[in-house]
């Protein structure tokens, strides 16, 4: 590691540290006003308040990191052009991948770290928050039951579900209605229950219902109080899916609930697009390392804008990147777009845009 290297590294990483902490210290700034007059009438104390926004800081750090690393590779650029450091370096034959390696270098790392965030530590502090937020400073007992966010699941290749309300454990489900269907899609009976409770031996139903329908147009009901019912969810796939969101799954969690079912024919749009947005969301502060050597050195190729250009330009990368990436991703959510292709379209646009730019860059 030469003295150069070590010399852009170092700058460039208190300059990242400055934008990092100033950042966040908005963002939470904001959000603290936002919801502090809410959370100060129900008079639970100054501490359960705190440890809700402590919590919120890992998911926070998650979204403007990268906001962070362009604007500061914006100023960190900026600065060296201004004092003619960037020209002294090209009069001396320094290349642009050599004078661009600690900033690539520092954004790969950047990367890891954030990965390694939204894999665990961000869905497991959310989920803390969020549980801080209503029983400790909104002071709502413990959950026993929730109603279902997203009361329908697939049970079979040809079999639906529908839940009301579901406890917090996942354990106990509350308004099951079963749906069973023959070719070509007509319903062949449904089962309705007012509880379905897991035990050691599967799932067991209480107090329902079987309804028949036969080709003659004639119903055939039989009534019953317990029944032992075969069902491919457990507990963990009800408290997770159903009742949260993507968010508040790791990827372990995500990986498997998906190796449990696709074997079966189920499709999970929302959930692989979730997943792939996650994965590669980590990885845009590389492309904004790209896209913000080229903006600051496309003019001249050794010189940079002044530091409110560079600011502007990075306001406006930031907010078409996040406009794009919401795009594809409500496109893939819905079915409209592949989930690789919704969760890695942003990234893929913005790293075409950072290395065209970088073409016109005088070398």
């Amino acid at each position: 590691m030469t003295i150069l290297f070590r010399y852009i590294l170092r700058e460039y990483a208190k300059i990242f540290g400055m934008c990092f902490s100033g950042l966040v210290t908005i963002y939470l700034v904001i959000d603290f006003f936002e919801k502090v007059r809410r959370f100060l009438r129900y008079e639970s104390g100054i501490l359960p308040i705190l440890t809700y926004f402590a919590l919120k800081i890992p998911s926070i750090s998650f979204q403007v990191a990268p906001f962070a690393v362009l604007v500061a590779t914006l100023l960190t650029l900026g600065l060296l052009a201004r004092s003619n450091e960037i020209t002294a370096m090209r009069s001396c034959g320094i290349s642009l991948l050599r004078m661009s390696s600690p900033f690539l270098l520092f954004a790969g790392a950047v990367s890891l770290v954030l990965l390694a965030f939204s894999s665990t530590i961000i869905p497991l502090a959310s989920e803390k928050a969020e549980e801080v937020r209503a029983i400790q400073i909104e002071q709502k007992p413990a959950p026993v039951t929730v109603k279902a966010a997203l009361p329908w699941a697939r049970i079979g290749a040809n079999s639906l579900m529908k839940v009301t309300e579901i406890d917090a454990e996942g354990k106990t489900l509350r308004g099951i209605r079963m749906f069973y269907f023959r070719p070509p899609f007509q319903l062949d009976r449904m089962t309705d229950a007012e509880e379905a409770h897991y035990t050691s031996d599967g799932w067991i139903l209480r107090n329902g219902h079987h309804r028949r329908f036969h080709s003659d147009d004639t119903a055939e009901l039989t009534l019953f109080s317990e029944q032992p019912i075969r069902i491919p969810l457990i507990p963990d796939d009800f408290s997770s899916s159903l009742v949260g969101n993507s968010e508040t799954m790791t990827f372990r969690e995500i990986q498997h609930y998906l190796d449990r079912f696709q074997h079966e024919g189920f499709t999970f749009s929302r959930l692989l697009t979730d997943y792939y947005g996650r994965m590669a969301f980590p990885l845009v502060t590389v492309v904004m390392v790209l896209v913000g050597i080229a903006l600051s050195l496309r003019r001249s190729g050794v010189r940079g804008g002044s530091m409110a250009v560079g600011i502007g330009q990075a306001f406006i990368v930031g907010f078409c990147y996040w406009t794009t990436h919401s795009i594809a991703i409500a496109l893939g959510r819905g079915g409209a777009l592949a989930p690789l292709l919704a969760g890695w379209m942003a990234n893929a646009l913005f790293l075409s845009f950072g290395l065209y730019l970088l073409l016109k860059v005088r070398h």
